[in-house]
């Protein structure tokens, strides 16, 4: 089954341009669109203000395009599920950080110079049979 040519054509005309990318940390897994015509942060169709109250958390995600003083040119659309608020703003910025390269290419070495191309590996253990936790064994008692 193939399609006509001119369907081919109309749909590739109707594509909005953007760069996207995946950041993860722990549990959390975003999926991040760059978009050039768009300005500001939206995470799961909020604004990133109201997504990640705290002050903190909010130049965390938005690091990447300070860093690279593109913060009024570019805008991101971010979709993020699992883990905690933190991993979710450190996954996030992975994302835009990896949505940047595609953007850019001679962003790779100041990026990756202030370390947030690194994925960070670290996971929860997982618990074991006979143990309390991951670790953890329980209480010994000799009398």
């Amino acid at each position: 089954m193939t399609k006509p040519i001119e369907k081919i054509e109309k749909t590739s005309e109707k594509k909005e341009h953007y760069f996207e990318a995946v950041g993860r940390r722990k549990t959390a897994v975003a999926r991040v669109r760059l978009f050039t015509k768009k300005i500001g942060i939206e995470i799961n169709d909020k604004n990133v203000s109201d997504y990640f109250p705290i002050l903190r958390l909010q130049k965390t995600v938005q690091a990447p395009l300070e860093k690279m003083k593109i913060a009024d040119k570019l805008g991101a659309v971010v979709k993020v599920k699992g883990g905690g608020i933190m991993a979710q703003a450190e996954a996030v910025q992975l994302g835009i950080a990896r949505a940047l390269i595609k953007f850019n290419a001679e962003f790779r070495k100041r990026l990756r110079r202030v370390d947030m191309l690194t994925r960070d590996s670290r996971m929860v253990e997982r618990k074991k049979y006979g143990l309390k936790k991951a670790r953890r064994a329980p209480q010994w008692k000799k009398r």
